[in-house]
């Protein structure tokens, strides 16, 4: 099993609640597969660039014109992308480890999955419809929020965009461990809430080890 893991909490793991989570998921993970390669990825430290005019000319082009050439500037603006794409191109598990801010995902997240979802590289499309490149199976969310978000709230714009992004690839198993609550000023729970939070996390890991 290769596992894709993304981290887009910039904070230490003594105060990231989603970190927290992780370190529980993949503890059990590793116990259930030993074998399991991981690639992990800290968004903070290998940034992703905003999705740009040259980016889209680069990958979107050639889609609808088969001589397109990109400039030498065009094919340098893809160099991220690439290397990312490889790397999800490996994957048969996507590990997200995500907070919720501002009801959604951090925009370095949003930055990533730009980089990664594009045509003739981890889908195509056409007359037929769109079809996946890639052999992921699942995605394993890893989140926390200061809030809570009953299935279906309006406010939460975290897993709706995932599922929605990676359901385009095809990829319609998205596995959920989500602290919500932590915020004690609202959540009197908050303690509670994460405890379960990290028992669901560690279930998680098991499932996925399974895949």
């Amino acid at each position: 099993m290769n596992i894709l893991h993304i981290n887009a909490n910039p904070k230490p793991a003594a105060e990231a609640n989603s970190k927290q989570l992780t370190e529980a998921f993949f503890k059990s993970l590793k116990q259930a597969n030993s074998a399991a390669s991981i690639t992990a990825v800290d968004l903070y430290a290998d940034p992703p660039p905003f999705y740009d005019y040259a980016t889209y000319r680069n990958f979107w082009y050639p889609v609808f014109d088969a001589s397109f050439k990109p400039t030498a500037a065009e094919k340098k603006a893809v160099a991220y992308a690439e290397k990312h794409i490889r790397c999800f191109k490996q994957a048969n598990l996507l590990v997200f480890t995500t907070p919720m801010w501002n009801f959604s995902m951090p925009g370095i997240l949003k930055s990533w999955i730009d980089q990664v979802i594009m045509p003739n590289h981890t889908f195509t499309i056409g007359a037929d419809g769109v079809k996946p490149l890639h052999q992921v199976k699942a995605i394993a969310v890893l989140a926390s929020s200061g809030g809570a978000y009953e299935p279906g709230n309006p406010r939460d714009c975290l897993i709706p965009a995932i599922q929605a992004a990676f359901g385009f690839l095809g990829i319609t198993d998205v596995r959920l461990a989500w602290a919500q609550g932590q915020n004690p000023f609202f959540f009197k729970d908050s303690a509670e809430r994460k405890a379960k939070a990290l028992v669901e996390a560690a279930a998680l890991g098991t499932q996925c080890a399974r895949l």
